[in-house]
């Protein structure tokens, strides 16, 4: 399956007025959340190759880029696997003790029965990776509604946060690793890319 052209433009779009969430005149059903997530996966299920996801996100890296990581490793991404990470209940931060700490890309994926590979759903970063979770998070919203209109429509939902700790420990480094990785994989929940996706449900 061949990734969609114009990748490297997407950040440039326009944000709409409603933060990505379009509203459908249409009553929401199996069949149209189904072809959804269909789209998702279409676009990253290529990624999933180690391979393929290192040679895109090494190309063209933008100069900031090249000025940020170090020169004896070039492309930080060639040791990004996310289905080598251990996958982790949403409500891990209530556990008595993390399974991680520290600096963390944390991945929010799903695994619909239907599909062949998970859909990765949000990237993002941390510096305290067994606190990030904790309280207020953009993406909650998103993934309450998402939860709700699978169940309300009969599909599976099997949610989970997998944490990447091999990143850079300063702010500036990693910050700018999250960037990349959201330009590459397009994940809907992120504020940078939920125009492309147009979710089907709404998000409180």
């Amino acid at each position: 399956m061949a990734t969609p052209s114009g990748q490297g433009n997407l950040f440039e779009q326009p944000v709409a007025a409603n933060n990505g969430l379009v509203e459908h005149s249409l009553p929401l059903s199996a069949e149209l959340l189904r072809s959804w997530q269909e789209r998702i996966h279409q676009f990253q299920g290529p990624l999933f190759s180690p391979q393929l996801a290192s040679q895109l996100g090494h190309r063209n890296p933008p100069a900031e880029q090249k000025q940020l990581f170090p020169s004896d490793n070039p492309n930080p991404l060639s040791g990004f696997q996310p289905l080598q990470l251990k996958p982790l209940p949403l409500s891990f931060w209530r556990w008595p003790s993390s399974p991680h700490r520290g600096a963390a890309i944390y991945l929010v994926m799903d695994r619909p029965k239907e599909l062949e590979q998970p859909i990765l759903l949000y990237i993002g970063e941390t510096k305290a990776a067994d606190r990030r979770w904790k309280g207020e998070h953009d993406c909650k919203a998103y993934l309450a509604s998402y939860q709700e209109a699978c169940m309300s429509t009969g599909l599976s939902c099997s949610t989970s946060i997998r944490f990447w700790a091999d990143v850079p420990q300063d702010t500036r480094p990693r910050r700018q690793l999250e960037q990349t990785l959201i330009r590459l994989w397009q994940p809907p929940f992120n504020k940078e890319t939920r125009e492309r996706w147009s979710t089907p449900f709404h998000a409180d």
